[in-house]
């Protein structure tokens, strides 16, 4: 592709309010059908806030990039490692970048990574209703390993499937 694609390292405010706005347009325009407002409200503020993200920086080991393409914000992913290999915690395109190779090639940059770190896997929760993420994962080589229900507070829970693609 002949587009120019980078995976922006975030840490900072700013750049994590850039985030917090993809989030919430992507994540309401997506997920709407699958959780309701109330749902992705509650988990917008609870996983993808800025002070939320500084936390997950700060005290969990998360990293987050922006994926920038041609000087856009395309969307954002992110990432941890683990002692099973690499979390894919998020990978978000924004849909007027979609259909156009980004989640392969950011997979790609995420496999290079986990051959150089020697991490054998990249693993990510999807929601079971997700069928195009699902499909699309599926596509891109993960398989599901097996599902899982976490209660996130405030009477929801994340029903999900375990996915993992092998490095």
């Amino acid at each position: 592709m002949n587009d120019n694609l980078i995976l922006l390292p975030v840490t900072d405010p700013t750049s994590l309010q850039a985030i917090a706005g993809l989030a919430k347009k992507i994540w309401t325009e997506h997920y709407l059908p699958i959780l309701g407002q109330q749902q992705i409200d509650y988990m917008l503020e609870r996983f993808q806030s800025v002070h939320a993200m500084q936390c997950q920086i700060t005290e969990e080991g998360h990293e987050y990039y922006l994926i920038r393409l041609d000087g856009q914000n395309a969307g954002y992913i992110g990432v941890k490692p683990d002692e099973k290999g690499l979390f894919l915690s998020k990978l978000y395109v924004d849909k007027a970048f979609r259909r156009r190779g980004i989640a392969a090639r950011v997979l790609n940059v995420l496999t290079g990574r986990c051959l150089t770190e020697s991490r054998p896997v990249i693993w990510l929760t999807v929601n079971k209703y997700n069928e195009g993420s699902i499909a699309a994962y599926r596509a891109l080589g993960f398989s599901i390993v097996r599902d899982e229900v976490t209660d996130i507070g405030n009477g929801y829970v994340m029903d999900d499937y375990i996915m993992e693609k092998n490095v």
